[in-house]
């Protein structure tokens, strides 16, 4: 994400400095030399980050931040003081701005500060997208047509007030994260951090790091010390996916957490305080991995306070139709196509079908189908070879196929069709490798 990014400064060789600096931190940088100049290039363009000395000819700093706030209040205002005139700095932080620096700085505490208002927007551009595509003005989302799905939203506004812990399970793709973002969109802490991490991409060390930090000189290549999302997140919400790939060891590192809101960084000593709620997802029965010795019951009922199951798609047929109707809206959309809908014979098939890769797959299917489109409604044509592959059988009372014999012989078949190469059948199914090696292994 590249920012814009406007700097005023009157001394030349700090405004060259700044504008050299942020350039190469790949930011798209304009510099003027006073403030009347910044205030006619804010006339004219919008920025996210303006950058302006407090003292300068003509308009100054201040001044400067009065009208930003008055014209342009999303542009954060980072404000440059000498070390003598703190006061002023401080007055600027009560007018709005949203950070200062002391000269002489050093040019690497104006790019951290950057970074952090980037994060900042980030997150608050997230927020904004997320509540126009949830429709959370509305009494339920686009996705809650099904009664399965009605009942997960009740769910979600009886604990809007609560911070308990959430645990969400059901099949890969089902919408495990969107329900983990609308859950904190609708709590208290919606303001606040929300950030995710899938546990089963990651080693036991590096999945470590990733959620606790280290210091600097914790192992080799830590050359700086590092936060890890447990301290990021703070007064917010942390997600983290595939939970039961947790090692055992880092199950009771994050059970600390819970129990004492507290945690020491990778090589560290000193224990650092935090406020985060926890939501955890898993497509695994945890209750077996913890007759196996897996996963710690003690863990599993910390975050098992509030438990949510999410039905596959195929068990609620009623969220397949908006569903079609929000991806072809996005991807028509990306892909700059006057496509108007679906045609009857085309969500026939699509309703026939069982998504054994969920709402993921169904979303890739429509984006495929957006790409090849030619006419104004998706047509069957447009579907996936792999889709006509699934053949919708009438049902003989003397077998009936289960769920997981019909995955598997349609996991066989994409495998197949795609010459034996996994990564491809798991990316045409929408599922990840590890969930399409676990449908074929039941066979055995």
């Amino acid at each position: 994400m590249s920012l814009k990014i406007l700097v005023a400064e009157d001394e030349a060789i700090t405004l060259k400095h700044i504008v050299y600096t942020l350039q190469k931190e790949g930011h798209a940088v304009t510099g003027v030399s006073n403030g009347t100049d910044a205030a006619a290039r804010l006339a004219e363009e919008d920025f996210d980050i303006v950058i302006t000395d407090i003292k300068m000819p003509g308009m100054d700093g201040l001044s400067l931040l009065a009208l930003i706030k008055e014209k342009a209040p999303e542009t954060d205002v980072v404000i440059i003081t000498g070390f003598g005139s703190i006061e002023s700095a401080v007055e600027a932080m009560k007018k709005g701005a949203a950070e200062y620096v002391t000269k002489p700085f050093n040019l690497d505490e104006l790019v951290l500060k950057i970074a952090k208002l980037k994060e900042k927007k980030r997150i608050e551009g997230e927020n904004r997208a997320l509540k126009v595509i949830l429709g959370l003005d509305r009494q339920y989302p686009f996705i809650a047509k099904s009664r399965m799905m009605k009942r997960v939203v009740e769910v979600i506004g009886s604990i809007t007030n609560s911070d308990c812990n959430v645990l969400l399970t059901g099949e890969s793709g089902v919408g495990k994260g969107l329900v983990a973002k609308l859950i904190h969109h609708s709590s208290n802490r919606k303001d606040r951090p929300f950030l995710g991490l899938n546990c089963a991409i990651f080693t036991e060390d590096l999945l470590a790091s990733e959620l606790f930090g280290h210091e600097k000189g914790a192992f080799t290549g830590a050359v700086i010390a590092k936060k890890g999302l447990i301290e990021i997140a703070d007064t917010g919400t942390l997600f983290l996916d595939e939970i039961a790939e947790m090692a055992p060891s880092l199950q009771a590192k994050l059970l600390k957490v819970i129990e004492d809101r507290e945690f020491i960084r990778v090589g560290g000593t000193r224990p650092i305080r935090v406020d985060v709620r926890l939501i955890a997802a898993t497509n695994q029965n945890l209750g077996n991995l913890i007759r196996e010795g897996k996963f710690r019951e003690d863990l599993f009922y910390r975050l098992n306070v509030m438990d949510i199951y999410i039905h596959p798609l195929r068990e609620r047929k009623g969220d397949i139709v908006p569903l079609c109707d929000h991806f072809l809206l996005k991807y028509a959309k990306k892909e700059r196509k006057q496509i108007s809908g679906i045609s009857k014979e085309t969500m026939d098939i699509l309703l026939s079908y069982g998504f054994p890769g969920n709402v993921r797959e169904l979303e890739n299917i429509i984006e495929r189908a957006v790409i090849l489109e030619k006419t104004s409604k998706i047509q069957p044509e447009s579907l996936p070879q792999s889709l006509k592959l699934f053949n919708v059988e009438t049902i003989d009372p003397n077998h009936v196929r289960t769920i997981d014999e019909l995955n598997r012989e349609y996991a066989g078949k994409i495998l197949d069709f795609v010459d034996n190469n996994r990564s491809k059948a798991a990316e045409l199914l929408g599922i990840s490798r590890t969930s399409l090696w676990r449908i074929l292994k039941k066979e055995e």
